[in-house]
């Protein structure tokens, strides 16, 4: 992210400004696109899911059209009073002679034969009789044994009655039905009071018959059948990819019975019927979106199940989606181009000002700027064009001023040889001094020459505390030869302290202001302390006596005093000295540093000095402390 930003500062503007513009449009319609194909997307999942329901409402239709078939004839055959008589007499064994085999074949097995051919959707009804010495009448009666050759037949033969799918007619051993052609039935005893078991009904419909769906679909769109016995029925689709996919799909649709996660994309619930309504998924197999339709039909003990693979027409979305995309991007390299076209023409008064100011950065201050129109350009123009008037004449002011200050540092060396003259004055009535053997005056002379070589010699820049310290022992000594008490100077100041650089004159004032307003009031011995430490990268000096003090409210004026709070310009008097000496320690060193003051009225006044740790001597460091 770092070098995206960097990278973007450099740009030049008018790139910039392109970049943004085609951002501006670029983005809503990328934001754009992207909600309309994610909702032609829904849309087409919606209109498949609703698609899906109304096929399994109308595969559900034609099943139960075909199951009320089956079980219409399986009433029919099961209340024949003919075939009940007659499937009586072979069970209890009472023997019929010709006329009436002939007659019972020729009027209720013709007529239970044309009540077969006559309905298109059923393949055969055969009666299946446990006995091995009656008549067959095909197609209608049949022994038992020719039954047992059937599939359904063998896989259970104590569970006979009930549905069963998926079978070739295999009764006859020397002619088999065509086995391409799947048959489904539906089996059921034939009973009566007096004989108890009379035969087996089958009544049979080809598969196709009953789900033609499961021999019409596609590789997008094809149909499944799950049995009972949980038996997966595909058609002519049955192929091991697609068995694959079909049990792959019941298992996600398991999960999803059992409460997992798989996603419920739609459906229809009957109240009450939860278990048998239909309802729609949508479910991702092997990189394919599928939409899953799946019907439980009570009927037949089974489940309808429907698969629309949406993995072409989605990815037909996605294909109109990169054209899109792509024709946008198009678009928008030929708007950048245009839009750096315009940009760059209407930036071009702005490079003229830049490149009038990077001439000013070589120097060249001459330099005037043509504006044209009254445009923010034009103003920015001659704003620019009075700056560097005005910096043309501070220029001019600012040589005056150098002048000036040479004339005042000649000045200053003019007054430097009139203090030599003072302090060769000074040095002859010391002299004098010591040839009458009076050492008190000469003393006192020579502190006075050193106080005023310190005061009046010229510098430019920060002293050392301890040139700032020898001229207030100086300045001490000259004080107790006024007073006929002592005022004694104790130091705990380390050679680095001593080293650090300080403002010439910032210490002296705040010793004359102790003297002057806590000490002399008092008139007697008293001491001044001073201490030096170093604390955070700064340099504390604590300057502290044992004079009068000051009261809290005296104390607060003098705070506001120092710190601007009170106007000093036509003010004399206590604390104008220390508000000098707070100034020009920030004006060297910054806000953050000057002058802390703390007092107790008749015991004390303490000053703290914090500026920035400046050692002049590097080696005195060591020496700390």
């Amino acid at each position: 992210m770092k070098r995206i930003s960097a990278w973007y500062r450099s740009l030049k503007l008018n790139t910039k400004f392109t970049i943004l513009i085609i951002l501006l449009v670029y983005l809503p319609v990328i934001a754009f696109s992207t909600a309309l194909f994610q909702n032609m997307r829904n849309r087409l999942l919606r209109e498949k899911s609703s698609s899906a329901a109304y096929g399994l409402e109308e595969d559900y239709g034609q099943i139960l059209q075909n199951v009320d078939s089956i079980t219409m004839s399986t009433q029919f055959f099961v209340s024949d009073q003919k075939l009940q008589k007659y499937l009586t007499n072979v069970s209890l064994q009472i023997p019929m002679d010709t006329e009436e085999l002939r007659e019972f074949y020729k009027e209720d097995i013709a007529s239970l034969e044309r009540l077969v051919n006559n309905n298109p959707y059923l393949y055969q009804i055969r009666v299946y009789v446990p006995s091995d010495t009656m008549q067959e009448m095909m197609p209608i009666l049949y022994r038992q044994s020719r039954m047992e050759r059937l599939s359904w037949a063998q896989e259970d033969p104590e569970n006979w009655a009930g549905w069963h799918f998926n079978y070739t007619d295999t009764i006859f051993d020397s002619f088999v039905m065509d086995q391409n052609r799947k048959i489904m039935s539906y089996v059921t005893e034939m009973e009566s009071f007096e004989s108890g078991k009379l035969g087996i009904l089958e009544v049979a419909m080809y598969m196709e018959t009953m789900f033609p769906h499961l021999y019409t679909g596609t590789q997008e769109e094809w149909n499944c059948f799950v049995d009972g016995q949980g038996n997966v029925h595909l058609g002519n689709m049955d192929t091991p990819g697609r068995r694959t996919q079909a049990e792959a799909v019941l298992a996600r649709i398991e999960q999803d019975r059992e409460g997992e996660n798989t996603r419920l994309f739609g459906g229809r619930e009957a109240a009450g019927e939860s278990d048998t309504a239909e309802k729609i998924y949508q479910m991702k197999l092997d990189g394919e979106s599928l939409i899953v339709g799946y019907l439980p039909v009570k009927e037949l003990d089974g489940t309808w199940i429907r698969v629309s693979n949406m993995e072409a027409s989605l990815s037909e979305v996605r294909r109109q989606q990169y054209l899109f995309t792509l024709v946008i991007a198009c678009i928008m390299a030929i708007l950048a181009w245009f839009v750096n076209r315009v940009v760059k023409g209407v930036l071009k008064e702005f490079y003229g000002i830049l490149f009038s100011i990077r001439q000013v950065q070589k120097g060249d201050l001459d330099v005037v700027i043509e504006t044209r129109g009254s445009d923010e350009m034009e103003e920015l123009g001659t704003q620019i064009n009075k700056m560097l008037e005005r910096i043309r004449q501070l220029m001019k002011d600012n040589l005056q001023r150098e002048l000036l200050a040479k004339n005042a540092e000649i000045k200053a060396l003019q007054n430097q040889i009139n203090a030599h003259f003072i302090y060769n004055v000074l040095e002859s009535i010391k002299m004098m001094a010591e040839i009458d053997e009076e050492y008190e005056i000469s003393d006192a002379v020579t502190r006075l020459g050193r106080l005023l070589r310190y005061s009046m010699r010229w510098t430019s820049g920060n002293v050392t505390v301890r040139e700032e310290l020898e001229y207030i022992r100086n300045y001490l000594a000259l004080i107790n030869l006024r007073f006929d008490y002592e005022i004694y100077l104790s130091e705990n100041l380390s050679e680095a302290v001593l080293d650090q650089e300080i403002p010439k004159m910032s210490l002296q004032p705040i010793v004359e202001n102790s003297v002057y307003h806590g000490i002399e009031q008092m008139a007697e011995d008293t001491n001044i302390y001073m201490k030096g430490m170093f604390e955070d990268g700064d340099c504390i000096i604590e300057i502290t006596d044992a004079g009068n003090g000051m009261s809290e409210e005296t104390l607060e004026k003098l705070r506001r005093k120092i710190a601007g709070g009170v106007d000093t310009s036509e003010e004399k008097g206590h604390g104008i000295g220390l508000k000098n000496v707070q100034d020009r320690i920030r004006m060297s060193f910054g806000e953050g540093y000057g002058l802390e003051i703390a007092s107790r009225q008749g015991c004390y006044t303490k000053v703290r000095v914090r500026i920035p740790e400046r050692v002049r001597n590097a080696d005195s460091i060591d020496r700390r402390g």
